[in-house]
């Protein structure tokens, strides 16, 4: 019996989507040619084409359902009709039902998601290989051979094999991919290390302390893999309803067909139970919704996203990339020697920083230009020194510039530089400090630049009524200026992807339904369990876009409030379908059983109201809130 069911199984997977299309063309032109009678000479209804096309997958459906799981779907009573109506030789009426149900079927089947990637892509960031010391000697060695224990080397520019402590060595290590920080971080002897992680400049030895299934990247993968595990799936109202309505149907027909004796009525009464309005209410909504949402960017990979969507209370940003550019600015020079104006150290840290390949000084290379319009001074003795900053001589004057350590191992004294940039650490700022011939002579304050139209969507997103909340991988104070400046009232700084995921998780399990907003590797497990995840498709990570169930094209936040308010739309449109649809079912029940309607006419009515109900939904497609 299992093989047959097996064998069933594949027979009606098989074809999908082209399959489903072609049946129902030929189906559709069938019912024309049985309606209007166009070939006469046939020796049966033409209806027949689409009762065999449409009609025995669906018995076969209810058969695999009922006999497997006992389980009673709409097309239990869908088939029940068919096999009636065909019994009394009502085949037009078993055909155009055949094709209804068939028809709903196809736009949900269009609706469900596609298959995602993203594991796939974790998996290829897994680092391969690692450089193990031993004895003096350096070997290449299969990362997943790597021990606890063991010293590796790490050269600039590669990924870290394994979690770790640094030993020797100075560098800047870019944690995009576990905390989505935009900017780097600088490491030295004591400081942990993520697998995963890039090495951005100086090479390291470390000693390996979680490897395997333990290191930091494994376990994204493992939280990516399990994260939708609780993820409620939007089940068809009419599927839900099915039970009922086959034991209403039935008990009906029966009484019925038992009062009159007319079977005539009583195979009525199963046809215009059907719910063809009803199993059509919800996917032509949801298509037509789809539809508008691709005209404002949004490419929606989950076909009940949008139903997700209407319920959600929260909606949870990430910064970088999603409320900010991810770049980061200088937002403010102060020079605090009287004979060094701010221009001139500007200029020549400008010029110091020409060279550099961190992002900070490439940033300020890039400030510089965008304001004076003019190069950088020409430099010499240029000096990398990763983890703490950069050293030239700029216009004749020995110049420095990075963080405190340099300053002191340039014997710099250093507090009334960091006094002097508190105010800007306190709004989050990165701040490079700047001694010009062994004198503090200021500092560049540097941050990431928020959307011009992030708070504006912050205001409309409260607006719909869900609230918005903050988090995100940066320290505290960035993260609490950032809220302020927003408007945003919940935040939570320093999130590891785990974070992220356990304050989804502690918000759902208390009622509030959460949708995440994000566009990092580090996004990707909270944007599958979040009852929905939006990507940042645009500048996104593909691992992100790849989990999220819809993905904003052209990061275009502001198109946010309007697909909330759409989704809470479609929901509006589909309950107006269902009512319409189940008040049809009990008006042509009640004609039914009065003998009024037969199944021909009877399959009419529910065709006309599936016309009707496919008209409303397709209003969502043009909709836009009004301001």
């Amino acid at each position: 019996m299992s093989h047959l069911i097996h064998t069933l199984e594949r027979f009606l997977e098989w074809g999908g989507v082209k399959k489903a299309v072609t049946c129902l063309v030929f189906s559709g032109i069938a019912l024309l040619v049985s309606i209007f009678d166009l070939l006469p000479q046939l020796p049966f209804d033409a209806a027949w084409a689409a009762v065999v096309l449409c009609g025995i997958p669906i018995i076969l459906e209810a058969v695999i359902g009922l006999v497997t799981a006992f389980d009673i779907k709409a097309d239990v009573l869908v088939s029940i009709a068919l096999i009636a109506s065909l019994i009394i030789g009502e085949d037009f009426a078993a055909g155009e039902v055949a094709f209804i149900m068939q028809l709903g079927a196809l736009l949900e089947d269009l609706t469900v998601a596609r298959a995602r990637a993203g594991i796939e892509k974790l998996v290829h960031l897994t680092p391969q290989t690692a450089r193990r010391l031993t004895g003096g000697r350096e070997e290449a060695i299969p990362a997943e051979q790597v021990a606890v224990g063991d010293v590796l080397r790490v050269l600039p520019g590669e990924t870290v094999p394994v979690d770790g402590e640094i030993l020797t060595g100075q560098t800047s290590i870019n944690q995009a991919v576990m905390t989505g920080e935009s900017l780097p971080v600088d490491k030295g002897p004591g400081d942990e290390v993520s697998s995963g992680t890039v090495n951005q400049f100086g090479a390291f030895e470390m000693r390996a302390t979680k490897v395997g299934e333990d290191s930091s990247i494994q376990r994204m993968i493992r939280l990516v893999q399990s994260a939708d595990a609780g993820k409620a799936r939007i089940v068809g109202l009419a599927d839900r309803w099915a039970t009922w309505i086959v034991v209403a149907a039935l008990t009906a027909a029966a009484l019925t067909g038992l009062i009159t004796r007319d079977p005539i009525r009583a195979v009525t009464i199963l046809v215009v139970f059907c719910p063809c309005a009803l199993v059509l209410a919800t996917p032509t909504a949801i298509m037509a919704a789809i539809g508008n949402a691709t005209r404002h960017s949004f490419l929606v990979r989950e076909g009940d996203a949008l139903e997700r969507l209407a319920s959600v209370s929260q909606v949870t940003f990430d910064k970088t990339g999603t409320l900010t550019l991810g770049t980061p600015q200088v937002k403010l020079v102060e020079s605090l020697l009287p004979d060094v104006s701010r221009d001139a150290l500007y200029a020549w840290t400008a010029g110091a920083e020409l060279r550099s390949e961190h992002p900070l000084g490439r940033a300020v290379v890039q400030g510089w230009r965008a304001e004076t319009d003019a190069a950088p001074p020409e430099t010499a003795d240029f000096q990398m020194l990763p983890g703490r900053g950069v050293s030239a001589t700029v216009a004749g004057h020995h110049l420095v510039a990075g963080n405190r350590e340099l300053l002191t191992e340039e014997h710099v004294p250093w507090e009334s530089l960091s006094q002097a940039a508190v105010p800007a650490l306190e709004q989050g700022c990165t701040v490079i400090y700047v001694a010009v011939d062994g004198r503090p002579a200021g500092f560049l304050a540097l941050a990431d630049t928020l959307r011009p139209d992030a708070a504006g969507t912050i205001r409309d997103v409260r607006a719909t009524g869900v609230t918005p909340v903050l988090l995100t991988g940066d320290h505290e104070r960035a993260a609490r200026h950032i809220a302020g400046e927003l408007g945003i009232g919940t935040f939570q700084a320093e999130c590891l992807p785990e974070d992220k995921l356990t304050w989804i998780d502690r918000s759902q399990q208390s009622g509030h339904l959460v949708c995440m907003v994000g566009d990092g590797i580090n996004d990707a497990p909270a944007l599958k369990r979040a009852h929905v995840g939006i990507a940042m498709g645009g500048m996104g990570s593909d691992i992100a876009v790849d989990a999220a169930d819809i993905a904003l094209v052209n990061d275009d936040i502001r198109e946010l409030p309007h697909l909330l308010a759409l989704s809470k739309r479609m929901m509006r449109t589909i309950k107006s379908n269902l009512a319409f649809s189940m008040t049809l079912n009990f008006i042509a029940i009640a004609l039914a059983i009065t003998g009024i309607l037969n199944p021909v006419v009877g399959a009419l009515v529910h065709n006309a109201g599936s016309v009707l109900v496919i008209v409303n939904s397709s209003l969502l497609l043009k909709w836009r809130k009004r301001p």
